[in-house]
């Protein structure tokens, strides 16, 4: 092959001639863990065939930050701070970056546009090596941002919302499904759901799960109420579904996490409400939390700490070039314990 030489010679080049990202050939450089050896010899052999000397390799990759990963999320950190969702993906990720001895750069952002104008500046600055993208819109204005950057991302979120980023999700429409399904064999008819922000991407998936399921079993009664995943949120809607006359009250609720089921749990028994005998309840993101109420609540289960490693693997195979692209990740299962049983009289 011919080699090129002179100045016009770039990492990009070098990441073309060897088939992986400039990110991968960064780790080669840098002697960062995260590249098989067949892969680092590869891009070194790349590097020799282009005339891409060592000290030149240094001044192109000087500053470049392969060892950090970013993380921004747009939640107010009080509610992050009491959300074990997020506890739990964090710690997961974590797992993996310390394997990589990498670190992880946390932001909270009010708003997309913020977090989409912190990615071009981290970017922009070298100071991180990729990012996890988490609760997607549709339309969200980050994918056009982070496809113009060529900044290495993995997206949590289901491909239909994420563009042509590699992606990783749960089948959130399937999960819905199972659990309107297992409440209407126990002989639910009127069966609500507490939501999550009208906004997100997964909520509408969920919405629209939800919707479809009550159709198809022609439930006398489906409610569904939108929130922002708080406490005090979940008590509210909870207290709107059960003051109501008995023909237009739920006999079940299923809720969008396990904070608003807890905080549902304690308005049944404020209103004098016996769970499951009144009514049932039914957690998403299965947690420590719901062990630990009286009645213990029944969930739809995920490995939150194992999502949360496999979207940094799959962090790590984009940077390098050699991971499994976008793929879902097991289907919430339904756990069944004492927050649900066939509705009384």
């Amino acid at each position: 092959m011919t080699a090129l030489h002179g100045p016009r010679v770039t990492i990009k080049d070098v990441a073309a001639r060897a088939g992986v990202s400039k990110g991968a050939v960064s780790l080669a450089f840098n002697h960062k863990p995260g590249l098989s050896e067949a892969t680092r010899e590869r891009i070194f052999r790349a590097a020799r065939e282009l005339g891409w000397e060592p000290n030149l390799t240094a001044r192109s990759l000087a500053g470049a930050r392969v060892d950090v990963v970013g993380l921004a999320i747009c939640r107010p950190a009080r509610m992050l701070g009491l959300e074990p969702f997020y506890m739990e993906f964090v710690s997961g990720v974590e797992s993996v970056l310390t394997e990589h001895s990498c670190s992880l750069l946390l932001r909270l952002v009010k708003n997309l546009d913020e977090e989409a104008g912190l990615l071009d500046s981290w970017w922009k600055g070298r100071q991180i090596g990729g990012s996890i993208l988490v609760d997607f819109r549709a339309d969200d204005p980050r994918v056009p941002v982070v496809e113009r950057l060529g900044l290495p991302v993995v997206a949590v979120g289901h491909p239909s919302l994420t563009g042509s980023l590699a992606s990783v999700w749960t089948d959130d429409t399937t999960a819905v499904g199972e659990a309107v399904r297992y409440l209407a064999a126990l002989g639910h008819r009127r069966i609500a759901r507490v939501g999550g922000a009208a906004a997100l991407g997964h909520t509408a998936l969920r919405t629209a799960a939800f919707d479809a399921v009550a159709r198809e079993l022609g439930l006398a009664g489906a409610w569904q109420v939108a929130t922002d995943f708080s406490g005090e949120a979940g008590a509210r809607a909870t207290r709107s579904l059960l003051t109501a006359a008995a023909p237009d009250r739920p006999t079940a609720i299923v809720y969008d996490n396990d904070i608003m089921a807890v905080a549902g749990l304690s308005v049944a028994a404020e209103m004098g409400l016996r769970v499951p005998e009144d009514v049932s309840l039914l957690a998403w993101d299965d947690s420590q939390l719901c062990r630990l109420t009286h009645p213990t609540l029944s969930a739809m289960s995920h490995d939150v700490h194992g999502f949360g490693a496999e979207v940094a693997r799959t962090l790590f195979g984009v940077i390098t070039g050699e991971g499994a692209g976008s793929h879902p990740v097991p289907t919430p299962v339904l756990t069944p314990r004492g927050s649900t049983a066939p509705p009384s009289g």
